[in-house]
């Protein structure tokens, strides 16, 4: 294990971590908060700064690294990351339990946006940016960003970081440099949560609210970006307006492709993305959502006190957020009839395109599984069969073929624990009253309430079910269960194998 240099990128990582906290640093300024809060970034920059400028003077006799090295590597940062991310929560007291803080950090930086906050009134400027901007590093991947300033390795190291960190089973490179390919992917990120803000900021401004204009815009973009969903007023994205409830709603979709399909636009081969197997079945889905969800809503739009055009705004938004496990909410969907919500969880597990900010499974692994089981059950009817797994034109291996099918068990198998564990939690059985636009009523604290909190933190979705729920919070949950929620969210994020990786001791012995 090459541990000086692991340091040395930590302690480069380290350092980026506190540049960026300037960020919400400065809007303490603009916002003229109280000491406390200006002390509360402070504090943790002027640590990321010292020990992570003493990092780099370690001298490592290696300067590549293995694959289980990166895979490690990948999963010991965004720990890092998060247990410093914490840090301002506690000194502003707006979280004062660590761990609490530690949940909240986890859940933005990989995207999820569950979160124990129970009134985010009570939360300052800074803290609310810090919370959205979070998602917003975390959505391309902190070792994504970090690429484009290190110095790229002739020895694959780049590509162990960040095939280690980027969603989806086929990571490679869209142009023959990989800090080139790293610097076209953000640029098209950063062009499309800024266009997002602009077209937010053509909408009139929430009542109530009306100072905050551009800022609600910039929470908004992070959160749309990131595919994350940290709300930042009561009710999440209810009281925004339709106009902007459906622009989110588009950029959601978009977010939610694989951006090396944008590139493709860029360059002029536009016919390439509409021949893409997976986008077409992406397209598919969404649109078959919508659907059935609409006609769902629409067959009980009295009961719901929906209009038409309310009942298809809300299915085209809660389709386009649970799918890209963004995780906004525009309704109450626990009240929702039971095909509606059957979708949602079946969308849960899914996710987006592989290549894109979103978690979940991703199409292109469902794609990959069901021609992968056709092609199985073929050879069993016929043994002289030569089975033949295609994507996009291309006959996959069938080592990749098999990757999915661990990924997918794993998968499942991480969820069923998980939910096991919430089993023992002291909180099961008690009952939660809910406020939301449909008024208030009781949920009890149930299975279904935990499996839908772990399905949520395993595809960084944010809302589940039941006391879990888009108008709830993850606070009832004990300090165990939330730390286990917390490496639930980091496995999902990290797709599982550098999380394992990190953990196993083999991997920190000398061979």
């Amino acid at each position: 294990m090459n541990y000086k240099l692991i340091g040395r990128i930590l302690g480069k990582i380290m350092i980026m971590e506190g540049v960026l906290m300037l960020a919400p640093l400065f809007v303490s300024f603009i916002y003229k908060e109280q000491v406390d809060s200006k002390i509360a970034f402070l504090v943790p920059i002027l640590l990321l700064a010292v020990l992570g400028g003493a990092l780099q003077f370690t001298k490592p006799k290696r300067t590549s690294l293995y694959q289980k090295e990166g895979f490690a590597l990948v999963a010991l940062v965004w720990i890092v990351m998060t247990l410093f991310g914490a840090v301002p929560f506690v000194i502003s007291k707006d979280i004062p339990n660590y761990i609490d803080a530690c949940f909240e950090m986890m859940s933005g930086f990989t995207t999820t946006g569950a979160s124990i906050v129970t009134d985010i009134t009570a939360l300052s400027h800074s803290i609310l940016f810090w919370r959205s901007f979070s998602h917003w590093i975390g959505g391309m991947g902190i070792l994504v960003f970090v690429l484009i300033f290190i110095p790229e390795s002739n020895d694959g190291s780049s590509m162990h970081l960040l095939r280690a960190e980027s969603p989806g089973p086929q990571v490679g490179k869209i142009v023959s440099k990989m800090k080139v390919t790293t610097r076209i992917l953000y640029l098209i990120y950063l062009c499309l949560t800024v266009l997002e803000v602009i077209i937010l900021m053509f909408d009139k401004p929430i009542v109530g609210y009306e100072n905050e204009k551009f800022f609600f815009s910039l929470l908004t973009s992070f959160g749309s970006a990131g595919t994350g969903g940290f709300g930042f007023i009561p009710n999440s994205m209810e009281l925004f307006s339709p106009f902007s409830q459906y622009v989110i709603s588009i950029f959601l979709i978009l977010f939610g492709c694989n951006f090396a399909l944008y590139y493709l636009i860029l360059i002029g081969k536009i016919k390439d993305v509409f021949r893409s197997e997976e986008f077409k079945t992406y397209a598919l889905i969404t649109v078959s959502s919508i659907a059935l969800i609409f006609g769902s809503l629409y067959s009980r739009l009295e009961a719901l006190g929906y209009t038409v055009e309310e009942a298809f705004r809300h299915s085209l938004f809660q389709v386009a957020s649970l799918m890209t496990t963004t995780g906004y909410t525009t309704s109450d969907f626990n009240l929702w009839p039971m095909l509606a919500k059957t979708v949602l969880v079946l969308l849960m597990f899914m996710g987006a395109m592989a290549g894109s900010t979103a978690g979940g499974i991703k199409t292109s692994r469902i794609v990959i599984a069901v021609k992968g089981s056709y092609v199985n059950i073929r050879k069993l009817i016929n043994p002289r069969y030569v089975p033949k797994v295609k994507i996009e034109g291309k006959i996959l291996e069938e080592k990749t073929t098999n990757d999915v099918f661990s990924f997918i068990t794993l998968y499942l198998f991480v969820l069923l624990i998980v939910v096991l564990v919430l089993s023992f939690d002291p909180v099961n059985g008690t009952t939660t009253v809910i406020s939301s636009d449909f008024g208030q009523y009781e949920v009890k604290h149930d299975f279904f309430t935990n499996f839908s909190a772990s399905l949520s933190c395993l595809s960084n979705i944010g809302p589940g079910f039941e006391a879990v729920g888009p108008y709830a919070s993850f606070a009832g949950y004990s300090w165990f269960s939330k730390i286990i929620l917390t490496f639930t969210m980091l496995i999902g994020r990290l797709e599982i194998l550098p999380v394992i990786i990190l953990f196993t001791p083999r991997t920190w012995k000398k061979i």
